[in-house]
């Protein structure tokens, strides 16, 4: 691991080299040298970071550590580079959210904001089927109007791998309030979990 580490630094070095000597060695004429010299460098460094973590958990660094030398929660550490192992069958665990997992969301939240339910419900899995109905979501949307008005815009969902399903969060603004919908989604992009919640405290 440590040669690992060793050869990704030395590969961020090299790189960083080359950046500096392309306004001398690049072409005049190509005005994009700079940005993709500059991504190789950032995509090098993320590399160099996360085989720098596993060789702190190889040593027994803790993740919240961990999380406090990357400024953020342990958890946001764990999720971001941990490699959970599934209790399940002892295999590691897919940590990669479903693609296009975000589009997705913003679809099921434009289709609830424009109230059709049954383009929602049509995206159930069986469990969510069996669970709520078109009626039933259209009454929770209208509990959540009913508390803080008219639903105005959604921001950027937000997606992660857990087990079997991707979640998603995407912050929802009304007139007098701010809600999350958290939708979580199956492999086959069927609906796995559907939930408003309340925003957290800012």
């Amino acid at each position: 691991m440590q040669d690992t580490l060793t050869a990704l630094l030395r590969e961020l070095q090299d790189r960083t080299e080359a950046l500096r000597v392309v306004p001398v060695l690049g072409d005049p004429n190509d005005r994009t040298r700079l940005i993709r010299g500059a991504i190789g460098i950032r995509d090098s460094a993320e590399r160099a970071v996360a085989a720098a973590i596993q060789q702190a958990r190889r040593d027994g660094t803790s993740w919240q550590a961990i999380g406090d030398a990357l400024g953020v929660t342990r958890q946001a550490a764990f999720q971001r580079y941990g490699k959970p192992i599934d209790p399940r069958t002892g295999a590691p665990m897919n940590t990669t959210p479903l693609p296009a997992a975000g589009g997705l969301a913003a679809t099921v939240i434009d289709d609830l904001a424009a109230g059709n339910w049954s383009a929602v419900t049509a995206r159930f899995d069986p469990t969510m089927t069996g669970a709520l109905s078109a009626d039933g979501l259209s009454a929770a949307w209208a509990q959540i109007v009913g508390r803080a008005g008219a639903y105005e815009s959604r921001g950027e969902p937000t997606a992660v791998r857990t087990a079997d399903v991707t979640i998603t969060d995407t912050p929802l603004a009304f007139e007098a309030g701010d809600f999350t919908a958290r939708v979580s989604f199956r492999d086959d992009r069927t609906i796995a979990g559907l939930y408003l919640l309340d925003a957290e405290p800012g």
